[in-house]
């Protein structure tokens, strides 16, 4: 069964701040990636350790979606922000955040 993806109030401004074309990557990876098995580690999905954003990380080259999931009473993946990794930093929203 396929997981229905909600993004957040927040997780939407940080979408309007990327450019066009990194929009459409995220939109794409998202679908492509958190739509079936979001709980499973893979190279680009993995559970994030104490992390005050979110449980998991989605990495799409420099973009990084951070998500949680949810099992009950249905099947959804909340995308909870959306920040641009450079080096060993991540802004999401102009802010650098620390993970």
């Amino acid at each position: 069964m396929a997981y229905e993806i909600r993004y957040t109030p927040a997780a939407r401004a940080h979408l309007k701040e990327l450019t066009a074309r990194q929009r459409a990557t995220v939109v794409r990876g998202v679908e492509e990636q958190l739509v079936h098995q979001p709980t499973v580690e893979t190279r680009h999905r993995k559970p994030m350790r104490a992390s005050p954003i979110a449980p998991w990380e989605l990495r799409i080259g420099d973009l990084r979606v951070y998500y949680d999931v949810e099992h009950e009473p249905e099947q959804m993946v909340g995308i909870v922000a959306i920040g641009i990794k450079r080096r060993n930093h991540v802004t999401i929203s102009g802010v650098e955040v620390d993970l």
